[in-house]
């Protein structure tokens, strides 16, 4: 009959507090490797967001035929928006309002008042349509910007290596010799408008002595009225205009990231891969001094697989304990934490996925780590087992 039965479940439990300086290595080893995953899963699924969440489907970009997707290269008409609004049906309207936004984009060495050096950020000069079109953009603190004001975005201060304190309501930024009060705070559902600094368009204009555009957004009733702006770019091959849905805009530049994003999961990999191998370091040492008491287990008469059993729950429980609180640092300190790329700045997301991935590694790191070890000390004969030291 003993030789039939489990070890107890307590008794796995109880091991780990016998030896506790080995259990909370152990444990921190493999705390750190799973925040390592969280954290590198957490990048990609944060980039992936953030261009996701900036594409609509209804909403088409209309910029010069020559700049070649690079708004910031892009010079249009000032005319340009009075023209699609007469031209194009299927423009959204409400209340005598056209949903047609014009924009100025540029990337520009900007200066906060604490700075030493500038930094180099995004600026939009807009008109109050933008939020017509933009409609994930949401003012959460302070006003639109008035004359000789601007609002910035909740990652702005990431995108300029500035402290929040620097582009809190009532502080100042200088950029290409003008210098704008901050009127507000925005956010944009986590899009890369949130690391943008918005200015009003005419002043902007004024500022850089420019009278054309970036762009024109513009938000049609449906995403099958795109085809009639794309229609009209064609006809007037006097303006040199392109257009394009904002969302495959923004497809397009997240196959520019691919490569990042698959070295992302390399590294995932990568981790995991060096967190089983310190694991079964771990777990040898810890086999090792334990080879007496394994072999006495069999002399009582139980089986080897048994014994093997209550090692891999001794190494999952603690895989499984560090998965929780590589989860609890990670949504405490890496959710949300900002961080910058070319396109401006987006938030590392802690989410279901990241999570999932984590308890997984952890799981494998418990299983596989725990597995050679044991086996190869349940090989060794009971008597010779015993007699070692």
């Amino acid at each position: 009959m003993l030789g039939q039965r489990l070890l107890p479940w307590d008794y796995g439990v109880r091991n780990l507090f016998r030896r506790p300086s080995r259990s909370v290595l152990t444990l921190g080893g493999l705390t750190i490797v799973v925040l390592l995953v969280l954290v590198v899963v957490g990048f990609i699924r944060g980039l992936e967001k953030s261009l996701a969440a900036t594409g609509n489907p209804n909403v088409v970009l209309i910029y010069a035929l020559s700049s070649a997707a690079d708004i910031e290269n892009s010079s249009i008409p000032g005319r340009t928006p009075a023209l699609l609004a007469a031209s194009v049906d299927g423009v959204r309207r409400q209340h005598g309002v056209e949903y047609v936004s014009p924009e100025l984009y540029l990337g520009t060495r900007i200066t906060t008042a604490n700075m030493t050096e500038p930094g180099m950020g995004l600026v939009r000069g807009v008109t109050t349509t933008a939020p017509l079109v933009r409609g994930q953009v949401q003012i959460v603190e302070g006003a639109w910007p008035q004359t000789g004001e601007v609002m910035v975005g909740r990652l702005a201060h990431s995108k300029l290596g500035a402290s929040k304190e620097d582009l809190s309501i009532g502080q100042q930024v200088t950029f290409d010799g003008h210098t704008w009060t901050i009127s507000g705070h925005f956010t944009a559902a986590g899009s890369a408008f949130e690391s943008e600094i918005w200015a009003p368009l005419a002043e902007l204009q004024t500022t850089l002595k420019r009278q054309d555009l970036s762009l024109v957004a513009v938000s049609m009733d449906s995403p099958e009225r795109v085809a009639d702006v794309d229609l009209f770019c064609r006809e007037r091959i006097d303006l040199e205009l392109k257009a394009v849905s904002e969302s495959i805009y923004y497809a397009s530049l997240q196959k520019h990231y691919k490569p990042v994003r698959m070295l992302g999961w390399v590294v995932v990999a990568l981790v995991a891969g060096s967190g089983i191998f310190a694991g079964l370091n771990t777990m040898y040492g810890a086999v090792v001094g334990r080879v007496r008491e394994l072999a006495t287990l069999q002399a009582l008469g139980f089986r080897r697989r048994a014994i093997l059993l209550t090692l891999v729950q001794e190494a999952t429980l603690l895989a499984c304990a560090g998965a929780l609180f590589a989860c609890i640092v990670g949504l405490w300190l890496v959710d949300g934490a900002a961080v910058r790329f070319t396109m401006g700045a987006f938030m590392l997301k802690v989410d279901s996925v990241g999570i999932s991935v984590a308890c997984g590694v952890a799981a494998l790191l418990g299983v596989v780590g725990a597995l050679p070890p044991a086996v190869k000390a349940m090989r060794l004969p009971v008597v010779e087992a015993i007699k070692s030291i």
